[in-house]
């Protein structure tokens, strides 16, 4: 085909086989490429070349098979030729007892992009020969295991006689590095640290391998133990002498190498040395360092190695470790076991007795595995070994035969780009190297690779100021470069200079070049790139005709306004295919011969409802609805009659036969038989031929009809009359006769009544679950729904108490007691209502109060009102939406009856003074029992009736009340189920919450009173408590500023502090008031989470000058008897109490006598009593200040007088409060590589406490030491874990890192630090073991428990990684992850109002692998009986029948098969890298794996990946488009097939280089997104048949928005789909949908209209819910939960289904928070606002915004 000009039919074969080749101008990356020289072309991707020839027109960089058509030169185009060598290659010998492979060397030179394949051989003898080290531990704690070990010397040869005959043994011993603290280094302890010992030591080689078995036990019995301080040993130190030390150990080339490795102790690993020696220990330097007595030598000089150099080493000198340790460790070794790709670990008895057993089956499992793995490997190499042989394992390793030649397949990769970055741009280091290519049992092979990055010779002979080039710019590569400020192909035409405008302007035009382009030198130049086109740039390529919104329907491209399609494409829009392949019928025909094919579509001669695309007929169809089809035709031929009888009888397509016997029914296409209309009888004709309607068929009429025979039509009007007249009657008789009207009551047809009652008659409640004093309990009304019913009712407390009532009768009538009042005003509510403090709220309360005080005013000894709030009532009919105010009025217990007669008639009357309420509701609650009365408007079917519970402190561990409905003062109904049994059980708290002591004296000096209230704990958890403050001599907001709110106390927490500010006294206090001291009170109320409150619940704070209050206790002591003079006793009754953090009261009875004053000696406990300090006080308590928090003081006093001093008191001891802690230590880095960096701190010197958990923020900062973006946070709640593993954070890149300490006090200070991790020297792989050391993604969220997790749950790594793969469940901010809640989750709409709603949060570090969610929902919002706080769910007691919990799991599925993949979770690994999450899907057979499908969103390549490891649930892909969206479709099979797949589309977006939009910008930044679809929809319930759509603008629209279109079908395709267009471009638009049907799921889809065509959709399907309760079996296929609404409400349920982008829950301020929630969204319209709830069963890890949306 090489030639100077190929010829026309070769270019149209080769385009022909590009249209196959390249579906579309995606897969030609080369062509859209904007690249300005032959390098850039030919690194774009490896197919593409580069075309010199000077003559060729066409565009350059494009691919050989597109530019030999195009008519380039072979000898005229670039490439890079690639080439694969093998150097080495000896054939396996398998007579050899060693292991080999073949080939042993070759060399590479890959494309970036390329893959090469190729098979390596590898052979494992039967028998081999074997080198076996053993490495113990010679701490005195081993001395039982040296004793056996001598003596099993020759079972052990024994043993590795059994596996071969050519075999070595040696043994090694070790401690730990003789150095402080590692090792007592007291000279006598240097000598012989324990009896009969050698001196401490790090490592000896005591027996170099040798096969003298002889030899090896004589030596051996002369070793005596060692020993050292710490228990964790150095072995490390040990292992890696070992390998590297090969001369010294004695380690044979061709031998199986192993090394036993024998300890009952942890280890110690790099940084220890560092950490405990203050960084004076350099990092190991992997040299060998013994002496001529094998003993190590450099132990005090370098650090231990860490965990990836040994697996390095080890791996490097083919060693193969066997971890033989006791339980003790077991947990340790068993960790650091799964690091190395081939190893055993076995339990070692106490004495070491079974370590012959341990070693033959170490051995056995060592020989079947086999690890491959690829060393050195430059970065920009990717190698992969796989085998069809044998299975592979979990950890990487092969199950391989010994004695067979094993094939496994190696494929080599070369990327394209790093990190953002083009592979040829990274540093020679990172593109070429000598991979070593390792099984664990030989050397290898060793590979030489390069990746080419060759720069086009022709760029190298460039013509500098070329003459072809007008000598203003270079020839180079067969075109013009030219110089700045010169243009054209020959850069003859300078930029600067202006010229004959009239050849760039087009006639009839005023604008040069179309404005679209510059004219230079009489020519126009288009702008865009290649947009604009033609002579006066007038054609735009981006306005050609579209199809299904593509561009030519992406078959062809835009060139001079019109589409040039390519080959096998035709048309306008390239939309009609050339080939018939799409017009083919089952026969092989065309179009069935009943039409003709144009345009890839068949044209049926005859078109009918019955014939198919291809023009073939569905029999099937016909059968439907042929009968119904003609049956108006033959009525109006036959009979006359029918809907077309007259002038549209001519319509009908044939003609009809009368007959007088028809064919049976099976000789015939069709026999139909109908009713006339106009006769009632029946007729019959059948339909024969090819079914379809028309000249061809025969349709045969049987003439006579099938009629009735006559009626009695004359009896209907007498039987009409004869009813009228009883009807008559019966209402005459229940006018006037009572007894009749009573008779026919009793009849079903007369009956009007109908009844109410309550739903259940029994709760059980627990009250360490309730949130709340009262219970919405339901109440029912069945019948006839027409009229108002007001029912009253009441409760009564402690109903099954003895004595109770006798108990009630003897409290005093006149005691004032608190009445709670609550009624529904006249108005409705407002946000601002709900919110105290606010404008409107403090108005309409002054107003409540003022109107009521003027009517309960009348009520003897009646108080003012306080305590007014303002509330909501759900589920309270029509009126649910007004406000109703809860008040309490103080009044005598006598006027109960009173009380309730004045606040019915005032109700009855709807108005109390001039304060209008709503009759029928209201509440009047006492001490022990309370009356109410609610409303039944008309057609409402459910009210909830709010009955308070009386929580008491006192209450019984079982108490009952009951709930009476009394009767129906208005309305006709009549009471059903009128008792509701209550049962609140009262279980053992979690903690005693009261006041350290029930006074406090208070100097009003200090400004703020500091009030400690302390807890008791009794079952470690939360506790919480309400506490307000109440006047007594001192007045609020004159003395003190009254408070009131909640305290609680987290898990662990003893101690909190309640501040009141005191306010300074005025000079009118003073004149007025005098010296009186002033008191207020703190009383503690409603406990919740299972709290109890303790002695004192109130506590009395006295407020005055200091010496105020020491005259006034002065004065207490003087007023007491005075004694006889004598000598002074000591001080009675000393109590101390911490009053704070540095402060403690101290105070006494003075002794009888007459003391002058007293001395104070107090100090630290544990301190010497000579250590004390003295105080001096004049009155029997002093205040110690300036002391230590959290410090134990010891304190007693004496009296001194005139007679000198008495004796000292008893000693008091007491212990001051916490206070935050001071900064932490140090910070320590330990650099693993440039992303992953382990951080480690000191705990703060002043800890001020006991430390409960440490924070750790790392974040970006530029240059400035700025922040860019916001800190990651990390919660490490385990006080001792004081290090931490940061991995994937952002290469030569500064970051901030902070540290903080918490203790029961609160969080203290940062500790401040400033890393750039490029900047320190780094370690070789990022795989941690540290036990129990928390691990962190950089990329991962900004929630504590998005994130952490400890290495207990750290998965093995995949092979090739250099991190570990960690099971999250997290994600989606800027450089992170998006986590999407797919349909798998259901969420409800309602609009009901829930007045409060609990959200329960979770925060732990140790996060499951797993989250199987279960969602539980509430018909209604019981959200006393739920608990509010950190828990999984907060759901009923399983016996409640309004508990309602439906499974997510679709019932269409198939036994067996698993079901859809949870959830799909993106993380951005940068721009073009992703790493795709998803949560192993339920099913209920074991799954087998998943497969992964992704291509671009708008067509290419389909790329698939099988997962053939089921607990494998992620995968990271490289090489992504930027800014190009992708979807994503995930599966999962079982033994019963494959499940239902999850879809989810994703968009990396990053900054490009400017002329190669597929080459992200180093170092910039990236996020996700997804396509441009609507916002979120949002459906509001208008009635029962209607609703209101919403939704927002696309945020990335692809041009102007014209409008939308929206579709509305069902879901199940019953009816055809409805559109709406909706015009403008608002930023929300709203379109109200008329004419549903109730208990039918609608599915809706809205897209964008814009300039450009149609965007993608945003779909939901939605179900309005039926009044009575309907039926939920017909969306038992959609996944989800429904919440069954009570009757008398409509609701709105919603369910997702797969869209063409995830379903995002917008609205959540989800920064990087994970939901894993079924949830159900609340919605209450009203006139006002909107109020909208949450409920979930489930973990939420989020902050909730004011306002959020469903889709």
């Amino acid at each position: 085909m090489a030639g100077p000009h190929p010829s026309w039919w070769t270019r149209l074969l080769l385009a022909a086989l590009l249209s196959v080749s390249f579906p579309g101008d995606m897969a030609n990356r080369c062509k859209k490429a904007q690249v300005k020289s032959c390098t850039e072309c030919i690194r774009v991707d490896k197919d593409c070349a580069y075309c010199t020839d000077e003559m060729f027109k066409e565009r350059r960089c494009n691919t050989q098979a597109e530019l030999l058509a195009a008519g380039c030169r072979q000898e005229s185009m670039v490439v890079m030729q690639s080439s694969f060598e093998i150097t080495e290659e000896t054939q396996i010998d398998t007579t050899l007892r060693r292991s080999q492979v073949s080939p042993q060397g070759l060399r590479v030179r890959l494309r970036p992009g390329e893959e090469r394949h190729f098979e390596l051989q590898v052979f494992e003898p039967l028998e081999s020969p074997m080198d076996l080290y053993i490495l113990m531990d010679f701490s005195n704690s081993m001395s039982d295991d040296l004793d056996n070990l001598k003596k099993m010397g020759q079972d052990l040869a024994q043993v590795l006689r059994q596996l071969t005959s050519d075999y070595t043994i040696g043994f090694g011993k070790f401690v730990d590095k003789v150095s402080v603290p590692q090792t007592d280094m007291r000279p006598e302890k240097l000598r012989e640290p324990w009896p009969h010992s050698d001196p401490p030591f790090s490592f000896k080689n005591v027996i170099s391998l040798t096969e003298d078995v002889e030899e090896f036990r004589n030596k051996l019995k002369g070793e005596r133990i060692s020993g050292n301080l710490d228990a964790p040993e150095g072995g490390f130190d040990a292992i890696l002498q070992t390998a590297v030390c090969t001369r010294d150990i004695g380690w044979r080339p061709d031998s199986t190498h192993l090394l036993v490795f024998s300890t009952e102790s942890a280890f110690h690993y790099e940084a220890d040395g560092a950490n405990v020696l203050a960084g004076i220990m350099r990092r190991n330097d992997e040299e060998c360092h013994l002496d001529t007595t094998g003993t190590y030598t450099q132990y005090r000089t370098q650090d231990y190695p860490s965990v990836p150099t040994l697996v390095r080493l080890l791996g490097q000198h083919n060693i193969i470790p066997i971890f033989a340790v006791t339980n003790y460790s077991y947990s340790y070794y068993e960790k650091l076991s799964s690091y190395f790709p081939v190893s055993s670990l076995g339990v070692l008895q106490e004495d070491s007795s079974n370590i012959v057993d341990l070693l033959q089956d170490a051995f056995n499992r060592i020989r079947s595995n086999l690890d491959i793995r690829a060393l050195e490997s430059p970065r920009g190499v990717r190698t992969e070994v796989t085998s069809r042989m044998f299975q592979k394992t979990n950890t990487g390793s092969f199950l391989i035969r010994r004695g067979e030649v094993g094939t496994y397949q190696v494929q080599l990769r070369a990327i394209e780009d790093l990190d953002g970055t083009h592979v040829c741009q990274l540093p020679e280091a990172d593109q070429k190297g000598n991979i070593h290519l390792k099984p664990s049992f030989s050397n290898g092979l060793m590979m030489d690779v390069d990746i080419v990055c060759d720069v086009c010779s022709c760029e190298l002979q460039k013509e500098e100021r070329s003459s072809r080039c007008s000598f203003n710019g270079d020839f180079m590569c067969g075109h013009c470069v030219c110089n700045e400020g010169w243009s054209g192909k020959t850069c003859n035409c300078s930029t600067g200079s202006l010229s004959d405008l009239a050849p760039c302007q087009r006639e009839g035009e005023d604008k040069l070049c179309s404005g679209q382009g510059e004219c230079q030198c009489g020519h126009c130049v288009c702008y865009g790139e290649g947009r604009y086109e033609g002579q006066f740039c007038e054609y735009d390529n981006f306005q050609c005709p579209r199809a299904s919104g593509f561009l030519c329907n992406d078959r062809g491209r835009c060139s001079m306004g019109q589409c040039v399609c390519e080959p096998g494409w035709t048309g306008l829009s390239c939309d009609c295919p050339l080939s018939n392949a799409t017009c083919i019928d089952s026969n092989g025909g065309i179009c069935n011969g009943r039409g003709y094919c144009e345009c890839g579509r068949c044209h049926c001669n005859q078109q009918s409802l019955y014939t198919d695309t291809i023009c073939e007929i569905n029999y099937s169809a016909i059968r439907l609805g042929l009968c119904e089809d003609v049956r108006s035709c033959v009525q109006c031929q036959a009979w006359g009659t029918g809907e077309k009888k007259g002038h549209m009888c001519k319509e009908c397509s044939f003609k009809v036969k009368m007959v007088d016997e028809l064919k049976k029914a099976e000789e015939v296409v069709e026999y139909c038989s109908f009713r006339d209309e106009d006769d009632d009888c029946t007729y019959s004709y059948t339909v024969e031929g090819d079914g379809a309607p028309g000249p061809n068929s025969t349709v045969l009429v049987q003439r006579r009809k099938d009629c009735p025979p006559g009626t009695f039509w004359w009896l209907i009007p007498l039987l009409i009359f004869l009813l009228l007249f009883l009807a008559l009657l019966l209402l005459l008789c229940w006018k006037y006769c009572a007894c009749c009207k009573a008779c026919l009551a009793l009849l079903p047809c007369c009956n009007r009544g109908h009844m109410v009652g309550f739903k259940e008659d029994h709760y059980m409640l627990r009250a360490n679950l309730m949130a709340s004093d009262h219970l919405d309990t339901p109440m029912l009304r069945s019948g006839n729904l027409k009229g108002r019913d007001m029912v009253r009712w009441k409760i009564t407390n402690n109903v099954q108490r003895p004595g109770f009532a006798s108990h009630a009768a003897g409290i005093n009538p006149t005691e004032l007691a608190p009445y709670g009042l609550s009624l529904r005003l006249a108005r409705l509510c407002t946000e601002n209502l709900l919110k105290p403090g606010t404008r409107e709220c403090d108005q309409l309360r002054q107003e409540v109060e003022e109107n009521l005080n003027e009517v309960y005013r009348h009520i003897t000894g009646a108080q003012k009102l306080q305590q007014t709030k303002f509330r909501q009532q759900p589920n309270a009919g029509k009126k649910q939406d007004h406000t109703i105010v809860d008040t309490v009025l103080m009044a005598p217990r006598s006027a109960k009856q009173a009380l309730l007669k004045l606040t019915e008639k005032h109700v009855e009357q709807g108005a109390f003074h001039e304060l209008k309420v709503a009759p029928g509701y209201y509440t009047l609650t006492a001490d022990q029992d309370a009356r109410g009365m609610v409303e039944f408007q008309e057609g409402v079917e459910l009210v909830d009736v709010r009955v308070p519970l009386f929580i008491r402190p006192e209450d019984d561990d079982e108490k009952q009340l009951l709930v009476e409905a009394i009767d129906v003062p208005v309305g006709t109904a009549t009471l059903g189920r009128r008792l509701v049994n209550i049962t609140i059980i009262k279980e053992q708290g979690r903690g005693i919450v009261s006041f350290e002591q029930p006074e406090y004296l208070v100097s009003r000096g200090e400004r703020v009173a500091r009030i400690p209230i302390i807890r008791r704990i009794l079952d470690n958890g939360k506790s919480q408590v309400s506490y307000c403050t109440q006047d007594n001599t001192a007045q609020g907001n004159r003395d003190y500023i009254p408070t009131e709110g909640e305290l609680l106390f987290q898990p662990g927490e003893t101690w909190k502090e309640l501040q009141v500010k005191l306010l300074e006294l005025q000079e009118m206090d003073s004149l007025l008031r005098g010296c009186q001291t002033r008191r207020f009170y703190i009383q503690l109320s409603n406990p919740k989470f299972g709290a109890r409150l303790g002695q004192p619940q109130s506590a009395t704070v006295i407020i005055g000058d200091q010496d105020e209050l020491d005259g006034n206790l002065m004065g207490q002591t003087l007023s007491s008897p005075l004694l006889p003079r004598g000598d002074l006793d000591a001080p009675q009754n000393p109590n101390a109490k911490a009053a704070g953090s540095r402060k403690i009261h101290f105070n006494w009875l003075p002794p009888p006598g007459k003391p002058t004053g007293y001395r104070v000696k107090y100090w630290i406990q544990g301190d010497s009593e000579s250590e004390a300090h003295l105080l001096d006080s004049k009155v029997p308590s002093v205040e110690l200040t300036n002391l230590y928090p959290y410090c134990d003081y010891e304190m007693k006093v004496c009296a001194y007088g005139a007679q000198g001093e008495g004796p000292y008191s008893s000693l008091v001891s007491c212990r001051t409060h916490p206070e935050v802690p001071s900064e932490p230590g140090r910070l320590a880095f330990n650099v693993v590589s440039s992303t992953v960096t382990q951080l480690s701190w000191a705990e703060p010197a002043e800890t001020n406490g006991e430390i409960t958990a440490y924070e750790v923020c790392y974040g970006l900062v530029n240059e400035d030491s700025r922040p860019i973006g916001p800190m990651k946070k990390v919660l490490v709640d385990s006080p001792k874990k004081r290090t931490l593993l940061i991995e994937n954070l952002r290469e030569s890149q500064p970051y901030r890192y902070t540290v903080k300490a918490r203790n029961g006090a609160g969080w203290g200070p940062e500790r401040e630090a400033i890393i750039n991790l490029a900047t320190q020297p780094k370690r070789p792989m990022s795989i941690p073991i540290i036990p129990d050391i928390p691990i962190v993604d950089a990329h991962g969220g900004e929630d504590y428990e998005s994130f952490l997790m400890y290495s207990d749950d750290v998965l093995r790594s995949p092979t090739g990684s250099q991190r570990p793969s960690i099971s999250d469940d997290t994600e989606h901010l800027v450089n992170g992850r998006m986590d999407f809640a797919f349909p798998g989750s259901a969420n409800s709409l309602h609009r009901m109002a829930v007045s409060n709603t609990a959200y329960g949060t979770h925060l732990s570090p140790h996060l499951p692998r797993r989250l199987l969610s279960t969602s539980s929902t509430l018909s209604r919002d019981y959200h006393s009986l739920t608990r509010p706080e950190h828990s999984h769910s907060a759901t009923l007691p399983r016996d409640y029948s309004t508990l309602t919990s439906l499974t997510s799991q679709s019932s269409r599925l198939a036994a067996g098969v698993p079901n859809t993949p949870t959830r799909l979770v993106f993380s951005a690994l940068g721009p073009t890298s992703l790493k795709v999450s998803w949560q192993e899907p339920q099913c209920e057979r074991a799954l087998q794996g998943y497969s992964v499908e992704y291509q671009l969103l708008n067509g290419g390549e389909l790329h698939q990946l099988n997962i053939p490891n089921p607990s494998q649930t992620s995968v990271v892909l490289e090489d992504l488009l930027p800014n190009h969206s992708y979807v994503f479709r995930v599966r999962a099979q079982s033994q019963e097939g494959w499940g239902p797949e999850r879809e989810g589309v994703i968009t990396i977006e990053s900054q490009v280089h400017p002329q190669s939009p597929l080459c992200p910008l180093p170092g910039s930044a990236f996020t996700l997104s997804t396509p441009s679809a609507p916002g979120p929809l949002v459906f509001t319930a208008l009635s029962p048949d209607s609703l209101q759509l919403s939704w927002e603008r696309p945020r990335r629209p692809d041009g102007d928005i014209l409008g939308y279109l929206v579709t509305c079908e069902m879901a199940h395709g019953a009816e055809p789909a409805t559109t709406f267009l909706v015009d403008g471009d608002s930023p929300e638009s709203r379109l109200t949908v008329p004419g549903l049907s109730e208990n039918v799921p609608y599915k809706f889809k809205v897209q964008a209209k814009t300039t450009q065509g149609f965007g993608p959709e945003r779909e939901g399907i939605i179900t309005i819910e039926s009044q009575d309760g309907g039926s939920f079996s017909q969306l038992g296929s959609h996944l989800g939960l429904f919440q069954h609404p009570m009757p008398g409400e409509y609701s709105i349920t919603t369910t997702h289904s797969s869209t063409t982008e995830p379903v995002l829950l917008d609205g959540l301020t989800l920064g990087s928070q994970h939901l894993e929630a079924h949830g159900s969204l609340t919605r209450h319209v009203t006139q006002e606002f909107v109020s909208r709830t949450l409920t979930t069963s489930g973990t939420l890890s989020t902050h909730v915004d004011q306002q959020f949306f469903q889709t």
